[in-house]
């Protein structure tokens, strides 16, 4: 895979200097101040993307990658160095990304319409690219459950247009689905959503989150976050809303040891784009405040306490007393 740094490898800041605490980094309820740090502000530590998702930490590596779907790279960031290079390119437009328990990277490519996993050695496998004799539409986000099936949401946005893949017909209905780590076959697990897109476990896995943008091309349609009881880590049921986004969106989350959910929210303009987190009872206790939409968010850093966001052109990162529960 072709690897090389950018010209110019650290951005300038966006603010200068923020005076402690930072007043983006919002409380709206007392159970977010354990988890806001007053020497502590948001980062701008990349930008120049055209729109970055799918961040993924590699803590044996000390770096980040994400997608900049557009420029159908993906782009790496050393933690050491603070340098900005580009990990792949082409990348068949990856948008969603994250780690398998042996520290593979596993990817959702728009171009190729297909879930895949990079290995050890740097070969790409493919992992799911059909369903039922018919070709996936464009898989967006994906999870690793602890016993290795993989779970990935195909809403079709990268078929769409033009600009994040290739525009093409559908040529399957917009569903959730998990790969057996055994057999490798892929199976439904929810079929009544309009778009789905961001998805995550709780710590115990016994809940799965799954966020629904159906409104970003159905009036009308869904801007709320659901959430699902696990049964036999295979199977979804009792499925309720657990948050509404409107007037913006949610699009990749996260959860941390403690349950609550970290939430990539946009288009909502000023005072809504950025980290809405929630605690585990729906309730919003903070928002960390960005000045672009955010598409997807991870934890990182040698203790899992950096919660690195990718919200448009610029990748930001803010530590936080608390630490992400996603492996490895």
């Amino acid at each position: 895979m072709e690897q090389y740094e950018l010209p110019e490898a650290t951005p300038a800041p966006w603010r200068g200097v923020v005076r402690y605490p930072d007043p983006d980094v919002i409380a709206l309820d007392a159970r977010f101040e354990r988890y806001r740090l007053g020497s502590a502000v948001i980062e701008r530590i990349a930008t120049g993307m055209r729109w970055a998702e799918g961040p993924a930490w590699f803590g044996d590596g000390r770096f980040l990658l994400w997608s900049d779907i557009p420029n159908n790279r993906i782009m790496r960031w050393c933690e050491e160095t603070g340098r900005v290079s580009v990990f792949r390119a082409p990348a068949h437009y990856t948008n969603g990304n994250t780690r398998d328990r042996q520290g593979r990277l596993i990817s959702c490519e728009h171009g190729a319409r297909r879930v895949t996993r990079t290995e050890h050695d740097g070969r790409i496998s493919v992992v799911c690219d059909s369903y039922d004799g018919k070709r996936l539409n464009a898989p967006n986000d994906v999870v690793v459950h602890s016993d290795g099936a993989i779970w990935f949401t195909d809403p079709g946005y990268g078929i769409l247009f033009n600009y994040e893949g290739r525009q093409e017909p559908f040529e399957l209905p917009r569903h959730v689905y998990r790969i057996d780590p055994y057999s490798g076959t892929a199976a439904v697990v929810a079929t009544d959503f309009d778009r789905p897109n961001g998805i995550c476990f709780s710590p115990d896995e016994h809940l799965l989150y799954v966020v629904d943008t159906g409104a970003t091309h159905t009036p009308g349609g869904p801007t709320h976050i659901r959430v699902f009881d696990v049964i036999d880590g295979r199977r979804l049921a009792n499925g309720r809303v657990f948050a509404e986004m409107a007037p913006g969106f949610a699009d990749g989350i996260r959860t941390d040891r403690e349950g609550n959910l970290w939430v990539a929210a946009g288009w909502g303009g000023a005072g809504f784009d950025g980290v809405h987190c929630f605690a585990p009872d729906g309730t919003l206790i903070g928002k960390i405040l960005l000045p672009e939409p955010c598409a997807n968010l991870c934890f990182g850093g040698s203790k899992k306490n950096r919660l690195f966001m990718a919200a448009s052109q610029s990748i930001y990162a803010l530590y936080l007393e608390t630490t992400g529960n996603q492996s490895p």
